[in-house]
């Protein structure tokens, strides 16, 4: 597993330096890295998709599970590298290009690679882009799990219940659909070179009985916004009072204040 002096020597042999614009920030702590992929529980025969590789530190270890796995790099000097990195390993799918097909879907590419199978998300996602990946793949039937490394921020919204300050879109739409458990809470030391703040591993493992259908997802989300972007109102003033309202639900309520079960009733009555 590459250590922090193997990822500089990465770097400095084809004159390249962490990339703040892409969030480059490597995990060289491999008690928390392979933490991490043990929660996954893949193996041989799983597929795996990994958003920001970086140098392949995470890759090795998702590959020497024995899964098959699919690789998106932006950067186009580190996809050079692992193009080169993992030559003749029949396992590894390198995409080049954004993870994000807009704001609503995954990369194209990578959808057609994934076929339909079933996946796993293991990564340590680029900040700028887990909150949209984290919602996209919650929602996705084929998506087994998440099992990522985030801002411990977004980690907390993740995590928050009704009535808190961190409860908003985000958190209803992934636990509309998943359980979210937190594994590690990471400090910038764990990293190289250190960001500014402290980071949060999680685990997003789908329920047993989505709070809505797969199909759905969209619709209510939008709901969910329209809702949360006047959080401070009354229920009643967003949604207008003349109307029915369902059993327990008072119209003078806040919108944080709701269950996401309520949510999902006060949507279905719309």
């Amino acid at each position: 597993m590459q250590t922090q002096s193997d990822i500089r020597a990465i770097l400095t042999a084809r004159g390249l330096s962490p990339k703040h614009r892409f969030g480059q920030n490597f995990l060289v702590d491999h008690n928390l890295l392979k933490r991490l992929v043990d929660a996954s529980a893949i193996g041989a025969g799983s597929l795996v998709v990994e958003i920001g590789p970086g140098t392949g530190t995470m890759s090795e270890e998702i590959l020497a599970r024995g899964a098959e796995l699919i690789a998106i790099e932006l950067d186009r000097d580190l996809a050079a590298h692992l193009r080169e990195h993992f030559a003749g390993e029949p396992r590894f799918t390198l995409i080049e290009g954004d993870c994000l097909d807009g704001k609503r879907a995954l990369n194209a590419e990578a959808l057609a690679r994934i076929a339909g199978r079933p996946f796993t998300l293991v990564a340590n996602l680029p900040y700028q882009a887990a909150s949209p990946v984290m919602a996209i793949c919650a929602s996705t039937p084929q998506c087994l799990g998440q099992f990522v490394t985030i801002q411990r921020e977004v980690g907390d919204r993740l995590r928050a219940g009704p009535g808190t300050g961190e409860y908003g879109p985000l958190t209803i739409i992934v636990q509309a659909f998943a359980e979210v458990e937190q594994i590690a809470v990471l400090s910038s030391g764990c990293f190289w070179p250190p960001p500014d703040v402290t980071s949060a591993m999680i685990a997003i493992r789908p329920r047993a009985v989505p709070a809505i259908a797969h199909g759905e997802a969209d619709a209510f989300g939008a709901f969910v916004h329209t809702l949360f972007s006047k959080r401070r109102k009354q229920l009643g003033a967003i949604l207008g009072r003349a109307r029915a309202w369902p059993e327990g639900i008072d119209p003078s309520a806040r919108p944080e204040s709701l269950a996401i079960a309520d949510l999902v009733r006060l949507w279905r009555s719309s």
